[in-house]
């Protein structure tokens, strides 16, 4: 049985964590099949990606097995060296999601725990279940979060509420980590509003899409000027297309009726 399942319809690429047996923890055989998974969906025509998990959970976390494995090997060469541009293995298993050209969304349920947590973090879009719970979980062990969402988590938390999440290691229910941004939104069933939120995405222009995930990823990290040359590239790369810019016209007509 696959630990991680890809399924694509109507222009929607469904990834689930699949190793419900250990509530989707993640040991280092199931870190690189997620890779793979994510890596597989770079250069395709899929519109959106949902990544959601079965059983009980999204993830439980790192499975602590795969960390016993580590012990007595050289750490320089394990982690500290880059494989992945800027990244190591295990930052791209949050990182290699957010490189995808198109939007992705997180369906959150049941435990969201450490990599789980950075993995959703991943997500452009993260819908929880009212009941799901939430923790950066590294300091619990004695580590840090190192898989690649801390570049991510200072755009979506505020400075002391991500300290306070990193220091204590604390469980954040689903409705405090709504109102902190970890999540989006809430809802009975995240997986069927994922899929709801996805098929509104597919529907719109896939150039479109595709620019306005490149420009929001520039406006978290360039300088204005970058940003600003971003927004007329991108636009001019749009508009300088005759099937877009008709696609454009015809949009703006019928809301205008």
């Amino acid at each position: 049985m696959s630990v991680v399942k890809t399924e694509i319809a109507d222009g929607i690429a469904r990834v689930t964590l699949n190793r419900p047996d250990k509530m989707n923890a993640i040991s280092l055989d199931m870190l690189d099949d997620v890779l793979a998974a994510a890596h597989a969906l770079q250069g395709t025509d899929v519109k959106c990606v949902v990544l959601s998990g079965e059983g009980r959970a999204f993830c439980a976390g790192i499975d602590i097995t795969s960390l016993s494995s580590l012990m007595g090997k050289d750490m320089d060469e394990v982690i500290v060296r880059r494989t992945h541009g800027d990244a190591n293995r295990f930052q791209e298993f949050s990182l290699a999601w957010r490189k995808l050209e198109v939007p992705v969304i997180a369906a959150l349920h049941g435990v969201c725990f450490g990599a789980g947590l950075q993995l959703a973090i991943g997500a452009d879009i993260r819908v929880a279940a009212l009941d799901a719970r939430l923790s950066i979980m590294e300091m619990k062990w004695g580590l840090i979060p190192d898989m690649g969402g801390m570049t991510l988590l200072p755009h979506l938390v505020r400075d002391d509420v991500l300290r306070r999440l990193i220091y204590t290691a604390e469980i954040v229910e689903a409705q405090q980590a709504l109102e902190w941004g970890l999540v989006t939104e809430l809802a009975d069933d995240p997986l069927e509003r994922a899929m709801e939120l996805a098929k509104q995405i597919a529907a719109q222009s896939p150039s479109a899409i595709r620019a306005a995930k490149r420009l929001i990823g520039e406006a978290q990290t360039g300088s204005a000027a970058s940003v600003l040359m971003a927004e007329s590239v991108e636009q001019a790369a749009l508009i300088g297309k005759p099937d877009q810019m008709a696609a454009v016209m015809r949009g703006m007509a019928k809301t205008r009726k």
